[in-house]
C-alpha cells in the first residue's frame, strides 16, 4: 500500500484554518480512502478571530465566542498542539515539539510531510525601548485582550482607594503605541467602557481618566483613508483623549513613559500595538525571503521557485496582480488572507490531481474600523461613512466573517442583550493566576516548621 499524500498546515490561524477547511472539503474523497492526510500543527487549539478582540475586552461578547475551537471545525484532519521549529524543505521534514514531547522530555521530533503550508502568522514588532519587556501590554491574542480589561478595571480600582495622588494620576493614565486597527480599536472600546465603569466609582469621574494615543506617523489608521484618519482623530480628540502624530515612545522605564517631544507621563499602562512583523520560523527554513523577512510567493500562492510549498496571509508576499504596479504586493491583512486561503486549498488540490492552477486576484475592497460604541469609520468601494453607519457596517461585515453559523449566532445574541441590559464592569484578574489562593492556603504558617503536632 503506499504511503497518503501527507499535507502541513503550519499555523492554525486564518490562513491555516480556511486552507484546512477548505482542503477537507475539496479532497473528501481522498481523505476518506486514505489517499491523502492533512495535519495542522498550531500552538493553540483555536483561531482567533483578531477583529473581536476590542469588543472582548470592553465587555461587549464573551472571550470564548472570538475563538473558533479547531477540532470541531477540522474534523478530518489531523491537529498537533505544538510548534514548528524548523523545516527542510529540501528534505520535506518539520520539526516540532508538542505538548506530548515537552511530557517525555524526549526533545523536538521530525514529521516528513508530501506538501508544506506555511501559515504562522505574524508577532507583534517590538522595539529596543528600555522598560518595554517589563512593562508593556500587546493586543495580539484573546489572552492579552482580557488581560488589558482587567488590567484596566485593577487601576481603576487602586485609584478609588489610595491616598497618594502620584499613584491615583499614573493608575488613571493609560498609554496607547500605535495608530493601527489595534491600537485604535482598543483604545476606542477601553475608553469607551472605563468611562461607563467610572459612574459605579464614588470618587473617581470620567475626566480623571487620561487616554494617550502615541503614533510615529502624521496620521492615524492609513487604511481607511487621509479623510477618515482626520475625522478619527478629532472624534477622539473630542472624548478628550490625547492623540500625538509624529511622536514616539522612548522609554516607560520606573512607570514613566517619556516620549520623543519630551512629556513624560507618569503611567501604570503603556499598551503596545506598533505592527507586527513575519513569524521568527520563517528565519528557520531554507525557503526564500524577502527583506522584509516573509516568503516569495507567486500569484498562485507556491512559494517562488520551490515545488509542493505553498504560503499565504501575513508570513508570504503575495504579488498584487490588480494593482498594475509592478512589484507591488498584497497588504498583509485578514481581508486578503482569508480569500488566499480559498485560491491556495484550490490549488493544492489541483496540483494532486494534475489540474491546471489560477492566480490569486482580489482589488481591495475597502477598510472599517469601531471607535467605539455606535461610532466608526469606513472607506468601502470608494464610499466614505463616519458615525453610526460606519459602526454598523464594521459590525455587520465582521459578523459575516467570523468563522461558522455557530459563532455568527451567539456574537449577535451577546449584541443583541448588552442593548438591553447594562455593561458587565467585573475584573476577573484572578484568572491569570488561578493557583494563588491555594497555594497561599496551602503554605505553612510563619514560624511553623510543619511539623506534626504529638
Amino acid at each position: 500500500m503506499t504511503e497518503p499524500a501527507r499535507i502541513l498546515v503550519v499555523g492554525g490561524g486564518y490562513v491555516g484554518m480556511y486552507t484546512a477547511l477548505r482542503l477537507q472539503r475539496q479532497l473528501r474523497a481522498e481523505l476518506r480512502s486514505g489517499a491523502a492526510e492533512i495535519v495542522v500543527v498550531t500552538p493553540e487549539p483555536y483561531m482567533t478571530y483578531q477583529p473581536f478582540l476590542p469588543e472582548a475586552a470592553a465587555g461587549s461578547i464573551s472571550p470564548r465566542h472570538v475563538v473558533v475551537p479547531l477540532r470541531r471545525v477540522l474534523d478530518r484532519c489531523r491537529i498537533l498542539i505544538g510548534e514548528v521549529l524548523s523545516v527542510d524543505h529540501a528534505k520535506r521534514t518539520a520539526t516540532l515539539s508538542t505538548l506530548a514531547t515537552d511530557e517525555e522530555g524526549t526533545g523536538p521530533v521530525e514529521l516528513t510531510y508530501d506538501e508544506l503550508v506555511l501559515a504562522p502568522g505574524s508577532v507583534s514588532r517590538t522595539l529596543p525601548v528600555p522598560g518595554l519587556a517589563e512593562h508593556g501590554i500587546g493586543f495580539k491574542t484573546v489572552e492579552e485582550a482580557i488581560g488589558l480589561r482587567n488590567h484596566v478595571i485593577e487601576q481603576m480600582d487602586i485609584a478609588s482607594s489610595t491616598r497618594d495622588p502620584a499613584i491615583r494620576d499614573a493608575a488613571l493614565t493609560f498609554v496607547f503605541v500605535g495608530g493601527g486597527y489595534a491600537g485604535v480599536e482598543a483604545l476606542a472600546e477601553l475608553e469607551d467602557m472605563a468611562r461607563y465603569t467610572a459612574r459605579y466609582y464614588h470618587n473617581i469621574k470620567p475626566g480623571d481618566l487620561r487616554w494617550v494615543l502615541v503614533e510615529a506617523s502624521d496620521r492615524i489608521l492609513p487604511e481607511v483613508g487621509a479623510t477618515m484618519g482626520r475625522y478619527a482623530v478629532r472624534e477622539l480628540r473630542g472624548r478628550n483623549v490625547d492623540v500625538r502624530l509624529g511622536t514616539r515612545l522612548d522609554s516607560c522605564e520606573d512607570r514613566t513613559a517619556v516620549l520623543s517631544d519630551g512629556t513624560r507621563l507618569p503611567t501604570r499602562t503603556v499598551v503596545w500595538t506598533a505592527g507586527v512583523r513575519p513569524a521568527p520560523l520563517l528565519a528557520a527554513t531554507d525557503l526564500p525571503l524577502n527583506e522584509r523577512g516573509r516568503i516569495r510567493c507567486t500569484a498562485r500562492l507556491s512559494v517562488e521557485g520551490v515545488d509542493h510549498a505553498w504560503a499565504a496571509g501575513d508570513a508570504a508576499a503575495v504579488p498584487d496582480v490588480t494593482s498594475g504596479e509592478p512589484g507591488r504586493e498584497c497588504a498583509p491583512n485578514a481581508q486578503h488572507a482569508v480569500r488566499q486561503a480559498r485560491v491556495l486549498a484550490d490549488n493544492i488540490a489541483a496540483s494532486l490531481r494534475g489540474q491546471p492552477l489560477k492566480e490569486y486576484a482580489h482589488a481591495y475592497a475597502g477598510s472599517v474600523a469601531s471607535l467605539g460604541l455606535h461610532k466608526g469609520v469606513a472607506h468601502v468601494y470608494g464610499r466614505k461613512l463616519k458615525g453610526y453607519p460606519a459602526w454598523l457596517m464594521h459590525r455587520a461585515y465582521h459578523l459575516s466573517r467570523v468563522p461558522t453559523f455557530n459563532r455568527k449566532a451567539r456574537v449577535l445574541a451577546e449584541w443583541t442583550l448588552s442593548g438591553l441590559f447594562k455593561r458587565e464592569i467585573v475584573s476577573l484578574g484572578s484568572l491569570e493566576h488561578p493557583r494563588a489562593e491555594f497555594e497561599l492556603a496551602a503554605s505553612p504558617p510563619p514560624g511553623d516548621d510543619d511539623k506534626p503536632s504529638s
